[in-house]
């Protein structure tokens, strides 16, 4: 098919997008609405050579959605809205609903609302993203590409928490993941580089940034992930903790009298680098003073790579072994000395970085003769969503990654 598709990656406070031409793929435009709800927001907006930058007050998501849909006739990016045939947007919770990418029909966004009750941060806002842009564009054909959906193929063994049967029955706390769509996009684009079917590969990706998680997969399925029921379990993060043994909260909120808001406060903003270091939530700013000889800053980078490669092993136990190690997000794209301390004494699993390879960000950083591929792949979430609605809305055959 030919014609346009945008990409909608709604969040709490943010609007990320991408302009895709069809058949092939590329970019007519891309850019961000950050700061949504203050009076200084940031619009950003790219295409090709060109840039735009506003500041300016956006109250929430939906004025968002209008200003960039504006915008793009306004800098005559498009001659019409009518232009765009198909809009594809990120969903941050399923559920057990949805195992893979969906037509939104009026049922579909009533459940993504329902579901807001496991994503009070995401849903709500991701909803009313579609909303607005099915108004604006009434006659494009409308995708929700769901977080968890990758995720939809756990086995029971490893989705249900050790909590009394009514908890997942009725209420259905259980382990969902995340980052579903970057996980799926990346093991898809390193098979394709590799020249090996999907399906004969053990994978383990590391999607590494202010929020993180690893996913093991299997044939191409997702049979482990670190994130749970809430973006919040797993890995340590930017601002987020990670696991920790659950007494500790109880046992804070009574010493310190703080109430269950501020708890989850506690362990979702306040905790990870930011928490540890002293420093910052950035892992660019605590690998600066951690060089610059601040002990809490080294601590807190020992502790990311340590609970990294503690996940690693379980997973590689769980596969039997593994064939590639993916590296992704902006740490796992970017921070060589936190893919170098993750790797260290992985050499008898078969892992065995090459420096010069890691310094130097090449696709592949294996030493020569590993057992193991190290990958460095640049996810592309938005380019999947577009790539959904094609299969999903328009019965294309999926795209093979380029």
């Amino acid at each position: 098919m030919s014609g346009k598709i945008m990409a909608i990656n709604a969040g709490s406070s943010s609007l990320k997008f991408q302009l895709f031409a069809q058949p092939d793929e590329r970019v007519i435009c891309q850019g961000l609405i950050e700061r949504i709800g203050m009076q200084d927001a940031v619009f950003t907006l790219r295409a090709g050579e060109q840039k735009w930058q506003q500041t300016l007050p956006i109250k929430d998501c939906r004025e968002a959605a209008l200003h960039l849909l504006n915008a793009l006739v306004a800098h005559r990016i498009l001659g019409s809205l009518a232009e765009i045939c198909g809009v594809g947007h990120r969903v941050a919770h399923g559920g057990e609903a949805f195992s893979d990418s969906v037509v939104i029909t009026q049922q579909v966004l009533e459940k993504i609302e329902q579901l807001g009750a496991l994503a009070p941060l995401h849903n709500p806002v991701n909803a009313q993203a579609i909303r607005v842009f099915q108004q604006a564009l009434p006659d494009a054909q409308a995708v929700a590409v769901f977080d968890t959906a990758f995720h939809q193929t756990l086995s029971d063994v490893h989705y249900l928490y050790p909590l009394p049967w009514r908890y997942y029955a009725d209420l259905g706390i259980r382990r969902y993941g995340f980052h579903g769509t970057s996980h799926k996009y990346v093991s898809s684009l390193c098979a394709q580089r590799l020249g090996r079917p999907l399906e004969s590969l053990r994978m383990i990706s590391c999607h590494l940034g202010n929020g993180s998680s690893i996913c093991a997969i299997h044939q191409g399925r997702s049979v482990n992930t670190s994130m749970g029921f809430t973006p919040q379990a797993g890995l340590m993060m930017g601002t987020r903790s990670g696991d920790i043994d659950p007494s500790i909260l109880p046992y804070i909120q009574q010493t310190e009298g703080k109430s269950a808001q501020e708890i989850n406060q506690l362990i979702n903003n306040q905790s990870g680098l930011l928490g540890v270091s002293g420093i910052s939530h950035d892992y660019r700013d605590v690998e600066q003073a951690a060089a610059s000889g601040n002990p809490q800053a080294q601590l807190a980078l020992k502790l990311f790579a340590e609970r990294i490669r503690a996940v690693i092993g379980s997973y590689i136990v769980q596969l039997g072994g593994i064939d590639v190690l993916i590296f992704t997000g902006g740490i796992g794209e970017n921070a060589r000395n936190a893919r170098q301390q993750i790797c260290h004494q992985l050499g008898f699993l078969g892992i065995e970085l090459d420096e010069e390879k890691n310094n130097t960000n090449q696709p592949f950083i294996q030493r020569a003769g590993s057992a193991v591929q190290i990958a460095v792949v640049n996810t592309n979430e938005e380019l999947m969503i577009a790539r959904d609605v094609v299969r999903v809305a328009l019965n294309d055959p999926q795209p093979q990654p380029a």
